[in-house]
């Protein structure tokens, strides 16, 4: 049952901080190396990518009208971070016995979701002009799914959440970026998913380092939250077409878009090329989850089969 924005706040408790003793010595060092990984790769959208490659003349109006879709539709995606990273910060923030070094990984990671958010908007504009949101009430539905308050509602699992949205949802994104990246032909295309992917292995990286530090200490009942939780994500909003449209709807405007676009080279994966990823990640997924104690009951999809 869809819970409303109004009773969502209004039934959201924030943990009470507990800052004290606070540890701040390095204790992982894999994330911390990521998070130095990050200090030392960071790059400029602005000076970094050659807008200047991009020649519109090459390419006919419908490819530039799927393209500039396309890309403004990436930006709606990555936008989650900006909410989404910030709200579990908090979160551990104000948990006591977090670790230090997720904490500062996710301020990196911030920042580089927001150079990914800062390309995807640019593109679009240099394409034709970044649309501002979907055309359907289906869509807008998909995208609005408060990310920020279940981070922040301590009645539910933080490492559950984090496994969800941090591994699970992160190693989705790298593999998309990677076949984006395979079809790309306009050179401004591939600085950007260039840029985009090597970001992107660190924070799948990351997801998957962090829940297997936790993962030694969960119970079975967090076990099965976490298995549970990841269900319904990859059930109610990747298998509706949340990263790949033509999973909600193949005839959409946004699907069709897709296909346009990578057929043109412009940076998108074809919808066959999408099947056969989606496929092989969620067996990867099932396996990385198996390796923490966490079974991923089968899923199914129409265009799919069972997975």
């Amino acid at each position: 049952m869809e819970i409303s924005a109004m009773a969502l706040a209004h039934s959201t408790r924030i943990p009470v901080e507990h800052r004290f003793p606070l540890h701040l010595r390095r204790s992982i060092t894999s994330i911390r190396d990521l998070y130095e990984a990050g200090k030392q790769q960071r790059w400029n959208p602005d000076t970094d990518i050659a807008w200047s490659r991009f020649d519109p003349a090459a390419y006919d109006a419908a490819a530039l009208q799927a393209a500039r879709l396309t890309w403004s539709r990436r930006a709606w995606v990555e936008y989650a971070g900006l909410a989404e990273t910030p709200a579990i910060l908090i979160r551990f923030c104000l948990e006591a016995g977090r670790e230090s070094d997720p904490k500062y990984f996710l301020t990196v990671r911030n920042t580089e979701e927001a150079w990914q958010i800062e390309s995807c908007h640019r593109y679009a504009g240099v394409l034709g002009g970044y649309v501002d949101q979907p055309s359907s009430v289906r869509e807008k539905t998909l995208f609005n799914q408060y990310r920020h308050r279940h981070a922040l509602d301590a009645e539910e699992s933080a490492d559950a959440f984090f496994v969800v949205h941090s591994a699970v949802e992160d190693s989705l994104e790298l593999e998309l970026c990677r076949a984006y990246l395979d079809d790309a032909r306009d050179p401004v295309a591939r600085q950007i998913l260039e840029k985009s992917t090597q970001a992107k292995e660190r924070h799948a990286a990351f997801g998957w380092l962090y829940a297997t530090e936790r993962a030694a200490r969960w119970s079975a009942p967090e076990r099965a939250q976490v298995s549970a939780q990841v269900l319904a994500y990859l059930r109610d909003i990747e298998l509706a077409g949340y990263h790949c449209a033509w999973l909600g709807d193949p005839a959409s405007a946004e699907a069709r878009a897709a296909q346009a676009t990578s057929e043109a080279g412009l940076g998108a994966a074809s919808q066959e090329r999408e099947r056969d990823l989606l496929c092989d990640y969620v067996a990867a997924v099932r396996a990385r989850l198996g390796e923490l104690g966490v079974d991923l009951p089968e899923l199914s999809h129409p265009a799919l089969g069972r997975l």
